[in-house]
């Protein structure tokens, strides 16, 4: 079993909720996410009828960043992300590029989200 197949969902503390599900979900639109689930101030984001990423309202101060990486079906995706990012005025910490240092048709943008979080969005292409 991959990683890929492990992670069944991811759920992030935020400090603003309206903030963190604009900003993903303008941002992960290319790759097909979308809102599927809310319920009061949780938010769910998926592609299908299961939410994969769960927004919630954080529970406390944190000083660690969090990277995750959010998988893309093509490179054009990942370009697609990207210039959203920027369209957004997001930081962006990692432009498009093929990063054969991690496997053979890695290719990936890094862009950093509202609360400081390290947001990867990887399609693996060979």
């Amino acid at each position: 079993m991959t990683l890929e197949n492990m992670i069944d969902h991811i759920t992030l503390q935020v400090s603003d909720v309206r903030a963190s599900r604009a900003f993903y979900e303008r941002l992960l639109a290319p790759c097909g996410t979308q809102v599927v689930a809310e319920d009061g101030d949780t938010v769910g984001l998926g592609r299908g009828d299961k939410a994969d990423i769960w927004i919630i309202p954080a529970e406390g101060r944190t000083d660690r960043e969090l990277h995750v990486a959010f998988g893309a079906d093509s490179r054009d995706h990942v370009d697609q992300v990207h210039r959203t990012a920027v369209e957004m005025g997001v930081d962006v910490l990692g432009e498009p590029a093929l990063l054969p240092q991690y496997e053979p048709g890695y290719y990936a943008c890094y862009v950093r989200d509202p609360d400081g979080h390290n947001i990867e969005v990887v399609a693996r292409t060979v």
